[in-house]
């Protein structure tokens, strides 16, 4: 325990603090003059742990020198707010819907809406995709959520079937959106279903929503 309390002490606390907990190599530079390096020694002694080319994640205090990494629907927001800024983007579709628990099974993909066009993370700690999608994420109906790396903003039930709906090969697992769309349809509000679809062009999504709830 002693000695895991000492390891900790050469985390920064600026990255100790960080929005979701993860941090950027390039932002580094305000506290570190050689980043790259410190950033490789943080890893190495099990404080950071690294996500993308560029893009490391804190490792809880007690999951250090464990095999722990974080689930890709956390490590798709962490990577979007170390880059972005807190708030300024929102898990949507079939990752909103795993945050809603209701697709089981881990994907190889999360997909993140910003409002510009950003070029998508290859992931370096497993095999998967952080895919960016350009949207008004002021108009998205979005709400926080608890990951393991802290909350972030995810589409609501109700925006979630419509973007499922809207673009089920996102992700390209058609048959867990269409899933995901009759588990969640129990969880809206028509009234807000009927609302988004009107405010956000989304009526024949709407539609495509009511024929998989027959």
């Amino acid at each position: 325990m002693k000695a895991t309390a000492k390891r900790r002490t050469g985390l920064p606390v600026e990255f100790a603090q960080a929005p979701m907990r993860t941090v950027r190599t390039a932002d580094a530079a305000t506290v570190y003059a050689h980043p790259g390096t410190q950033m490789v020694r943080l890893e190495r002694l099990g404080l950071l742990h690294k996500v993308a080319v560029g893009y490391y994640v804190v490792v809880p205090q007690e999951r250090i020198g464990t095999d722990w990494r974080p689930t890709i629907e956390a490590t798709a927001a962490g990577v979007a707010t170390a880059a972005l800024g807190a708030g300024r983007a929102v898990l949507m579709g079939i990752s909103a819907a795993r945050l809603h628990n209701v697709v089981p099974r881990a994907l190889g993909m999360a997909i993140v809406a910003v409002a510009g066009d950003r070029r998508d993370v290859v992931l370096r700690d497993r095999d998967g995709l952080v895919h960016f999608v350009e949207r008004d994420t002021d108009v998205l109906d979005a709400e926080l959520m608890t990951t393991d790396l802290g909350q972030c903003l995810v589409t609501t039930a109700e925006q979630t079937v419509l973007d499922l709906a809207h673009r089920p090969n996102l992700g390209h697992v058609v048959d867990e959106a269409h899933a995901a769309i009759v588990a969640l349809l129990p969880r809206c509000s028509e009234e807000t279903l009927e609302r988004l679809a009107g405010e956000q062009r989304l009526r024949a999504a709407l539609s495509r929503v009511r024929r998989a709830a027959r």
